[in-house]
């Protein structure tokens, strides 16, 4: 079936395409009278706008484009429900996309969200990306663009993210609050700033409660992965028997800890305490419940699309916008795998 245009209406109901177009979205100078008919008219023959004619006159499209390295990720989740959320109270729909933390699907995805004239683009990066080619085709179109969560230090947008170094130190002080005093950390992989970052806040939390810094301790993950957090677990207790405190990237990954502990029998946070990053869901439903890090999500998603939507708005009136940073605040989650029995009161 061939779409039906203002023109056909037009012609059907005898008035001009003008008077048509303009019923169509409620004008004044249009009588009640031919607005009702167009109105009826249209609905009958299933008339829909060309989007694409009307993105050309408005040089909108309504639209805007998310790429995230995993849609099952209870935090990712969270993010893409808040960004939703915000982009139909405020008339816009989402282009959700996944990288799979692969850099060059995050490189087709950006060029596809460019070819389809979005309106703007967030991005969480994938493991391997930085301040690359795509990245900076993105600022050097002018694109309204914000980085949330995995970020590049390095390029020029505007950002939300926690600090990981503070969120990081006060995980591994809190494990050192509650009595330990040899703690491993099971890190995310080398690129990623977040990653990088949560290493530098378990370096300065050990410094400054005077323990010194074994690299030995420090096992970095390919694909932070509740497999990995069984497996190094395992290394670390082959390795370090002495070991009484375990820092991981994520809660996935310290569920896996968790895991390979309890099959061993051994005692949580009694022998070992363990403490993980984000707050996902899973963190209150595993034996022992995990201690975490609070990210908010929610928020951060929010706080993502209306940045963003500062930025396209000014970009429709002509205004310079200068990038901006927000850093949310974190907190401590303290449950039953990391309070030992003396430090409960």
């Amino acid at each position: 079936m061939k779409d039906i245009t203002l023109k056909e209406i037009a012609t059907k109901l005898g008035i001009s395409i003008t008077t048509v177009s303009k019923a169509l979205k409620n004008y004044p100078d249009v009588s009640e009278k031919t607005k009702k008919a167009v109105i009826e008219l249209a609905h009958n023959l299933h008339y829909t706008p060309n989007s694409f004619a009307v993105n050309l006159r408005t040089k909108e499209s309504k639209t805007i484009g998310l790429i995230i390295p995993e849609v099952v990720h209870h935090f990712f989740s969270n993010i893409i429900n808040a960004i939703i959320d915000e982009a139909e109270k405020n008339g816009y729909l989402v282009i959700i996309l996944q990288s799979n933390e692969s850099i060059e699907l995050e490189k087709k995805q950006v060029e596809l969200l460019i070819n389809k004239r979005v309106d703007g683009i967030l991005i969480s990066l994938s493991n391997g990306s930085n301040n690359d080619d795509h990245i900076q085709e993105i600022i050097r179109r002018n694109i309204p663009f914000v980085m949330f969560d995995k970020i590049s230090k390095l390029s020029k947008c505007s950002k939300v993210i926690i600090d990981d170094q503070i969120a990081a130190f006060n995980a591994v002080q809190h494990l050192i609050d509650n009595g330990c005093k040899k703690i491993a950390h099971i890190r995310g992989p080398l690129n990623p700033q977040n990653s990088i970052d949560r290493f530098i806040g378990y370096k300065k939390a050990l410094e400054k409660n005077n323990i010194p810094f074994d690299p030995k301790l420090v096992y970095p993950c390919e694909n932070v992965t509740f497999e990995e957090g069984y497996h190094f677990a395992k290394q670390i207790i082959n390795e370090h028997p002495d070991v009484d405190g375990i820092f991981t990237i994520t809660d996935l990954v310290a569920v896996g800890v968790l895991s390979f502990l309890n099959d061993n029998e051994i005692k949580i946070p009694e022998k070992i305490a363990v403490i993980g990053f984000s707050n996902w869901f899973m963190s209150q439903v595993v034996t022992p419940k995990l201690s975490t890090i609070e990210q908010p999500s929610h928020e951060m998603g929010r706080e993502a699309f209306n940045l963003l939507l500062e930025e396209i708005n000014c970009h429709k009136e002509e205004k310079n916008f200068e990038p901006k940073q927000i850093v949310l605040e974190t907190s401590v989650i303290a449950r039953e795998s990391s309070i030992k029995k003396q430090n409960i009161y």
